[in-house]
């Protein structure tokens, strides 16, 4: 899957933010972390440095990032990959 990344970086960070506004815990925390609304995130889904942004959310909490990768079929150190591509 490796290879993969740097192409799917996107699909995987977009995953990513969706797993995450779909908890309501983390949903909260991450608007509030952010600053960002509902709104201003549907503006700036296709924005490489917003789905970056998340990946760096849930890596500062590695509880998240465990969770969320294992809610969309990945590891933490694939998305962590993806963060990375999408910097």
């Amino acid at each position: 899957m490796t290879s993969a990344i740097p192409n799917g970086a996107e699909a995987l960070a977009l995953a990513a933010l969706a797993a995450t506004l779909t908890d309501a815990r983390r949903a909260e925390r991450f608007l509030s972390l952010t600053g960002l609304s509902p709104d201003g995130i549907r503006v700036r889904l296709a924005d490489r440095s917003l789905l970056a942004a998340c990946v760096g959310f849930l890596e500062g909490h590695e509880p998240d990032l465990i969770a969320v990768a294992e809610d969309i079929g990945s590891t933490p150190e694939t998305l962590l990959r993806a963060k990375a591509a999408l910097e």
